[in-house]
């Protein structure tokens, strides 16, 4: 189980990552997508050209959807914190290793329980493009 002082650790790791991601989408949101797509269409001057300004917008909307599930995950990774289960596995129970909370504070499974959950979902993935 995870101390009073790991438990702080992972509370500003979540805290400076969601502050980060929020200013990053806040930033994003307010330069105006059509402009960008605007500015890059008027630099184009072949069909090739069009295609590769389109995939470049597109490529910012889906890093910022991105950006808005990170955000999602600390939030329920802090919902987790506040119900006391933050750190214990959400499919078998046992703790999530403080060295992979480290590495990925938003981890709601154990090592074994997630790469169970990476073989039986491969594939179920939906493209956001």
């Amino acid at each position: 189980m995870l101390n009073t002082e790991q438990l702080h650790e992972f509370k500003t790791m979540l805290d400076e990552r969601y502050a980060a991601l929020r200013e990053e989408i806040r930033q994003d949101l307010l330069e105006s997508e059509d402009q960008h797509f605007i500015d890059l269409a008027g630099q184009v001057h072949d069909i090739e050209e069009e295609s590769v300004a389109t995939f470049l917008v597109d490529l910012e909307h889906a890093i910022n959807g991105m950006h808005i599930n990170e955000v999602r995950d600390i939030d329920a990774a802090r919902l987790r914190m506040q119900m006391g289960s933050y750190g214990r596995c959400s499919d078998c129970g046992d703790e999530v290793a403080p060295e992979r909370l480290r590495a990925y504070p938003t981890a709601k499974r154990c090592r074994r329980c997630q790469e169970n959950y990476e073989r039986t979902h491969a594939g179920n993935a939906t493209p956001s493009m």
